[in-house]
């Protein structure tokens, strides 16, 4: 760790937040002057603590929530993608594993300022899930309805057994 780092965490350990609060100040500033610039590669390179909050969120990948249930034939993934178009959702299926990704944009801008809440995610998300049981990815099929995906994945049966005939040349 170097010292401007060990520095900050010992004034934030001593209890005096007066310093710790302006050096904080002067971070979000610089943070600030970068975004008036509209570099954005120079705002991703500046040390994390002087970055702007909405800069971090901005690369960041949000993690989409689901449920995942088994029947007796079909492992099942759900997940609530409401304003989601089919197109911006990617959906990649291995034997394994089943991996969501897509991305959730606004119609209209508005700014940070007029917001009252704001809990809704925005912007790209992604979830991966190894399964417990080996499944078919062929025959993997999902559907939008109602601003729910579900993506019914079948179980591969290893108790079902295939005979086959030895050919002869």
């Amino acid at each position: 760790m170097d010292n401007d780092t060990k520095n900050f965490f010992e004034k934030l350990a001593s209890g005096n937040n007066s310093e710790v609060d302006l050096e904080l100040d002067s971070g979000k500033t610089k943070a600030k002057d970068r975004k008036k610039n509209n570099n954005k590669e120079e705002i991703m390179k500046a040390p994390e603590e002087e970055r702007d909050i909405a800069d971090i969120f901005e690369e960041a990948e949000g993690q989409l929530t689901i449920d995942v249930y088994q029947t007796p034939a079909n492992i099942v993934v759900e997940s609530a993608i409401a304003g989601v178009k089919p197109e911006d959702i990617d959906v990649s299926i291995s034997a394994d594993s089943v991996t969501v990704r897509g991305k959730r944009e606004k119609e209209e801008t508005v700014k940070g300022a007029d917001y009252l809440f704001q809990e809704c995610y925005w912007g790209r998300f992604a979830r991966s899930v190894v399964l417990p049981q080996e499944i078919d990815p062929d025959r993997a099929q999902a559907s939008l309805k109602n601003g729910v995906l579900k993506i019914v994945l079948p179980k591969v049966d290893k108790q079902k057994t295939k005979k086959i005939k030895i050919k002869t040349e």
